[in-house]
């Protein structure tokens, strides 16, 4: 059998030197910030998946300014390491403030990350009505009402809550009580409580 050609694309050569380099100083700063062992090697895959996130977003073309803010953040991550390695800091006596910026980086990219995955998500167009339904507007009883896609784990924690509700008070919890303990906008109560019962 003829082996394949393998075609070298200069590009992306280029993009994996690069990548591996801004990786290593992640690394080297998380490290001498106090971060050692697998902490110091997720540090860069923290800030790599932070940055491909936003990314995403911006290419799908839904939220984009939250797309550019994570983007921003995690591109100064990366370029403040790179930076902060080329022999403008003392690696062996790391400030105080970055030492807390590195320590405090997990919870900022944690929220980061899950807004881009669970924000900005785009309504569904209404379904087209079919040609034998009436010219009357459905009234309030008869509307179906809409769905609303709500995560597995959403509905897990809810259904914990409305279990604790329900030993403590002997009553089945409510929409707006729900909604208080979750602190999610109403429509998604209501689609969380839908599904509880």
């Amino acid at each position: 059998m003829r082996a394949l050609p393998v075609r070298v694309d200069a590009v992306l050569v280029q993009a994996l030197i690069a990548a591996a380099l801004s990786f290593a100083h992640l690394h080297d700063l998380a490290s001498a910030a106090g971060q050692h062992g697998w902490k110091a090697w997720a540090y860069p895959v923290s800030v790599d998946l932070l940055m491909v996130a936003a990314w995403r977003r911006l290419r799908s073309g839904g939220a984009k300014a939250a797309g550019w803010c994570w983007f921003i953040v995690a591109l100064t991550a990366s370029l403040g390491a790179n930076v902060a390695t080329a022999g403008l800091l003392d690696l062996n006596d790391v400030p105080a403030w970055l030492r807390i910026v590195v320590a405090g980086w997990p919870a900022i990219a944690f929220l980061g990350g899950t807004l881009l995955a669970h924000g900005g998500v785009r309504e569904q167009p209404a379904a087209p009505a079919s040609s034998t339904a009436t010219d009357e507007p459905p009234t309030p009883d008869s509307a179906p009402p809409a769905a609303a896609p709500v995560p597995p784990a959403l509905v897990a924690l809810a259904r914990k809550v409305a279990d604790d509700h329900r030993a403590r008070t002997g009553a089945p919890i409510d929409t707006a009580t729900l909604r208080n303990r979750l602190g999610v906008p109403l429509p998604l109560a209501e689609a969380i409580a839908a599904q509880l019962t």
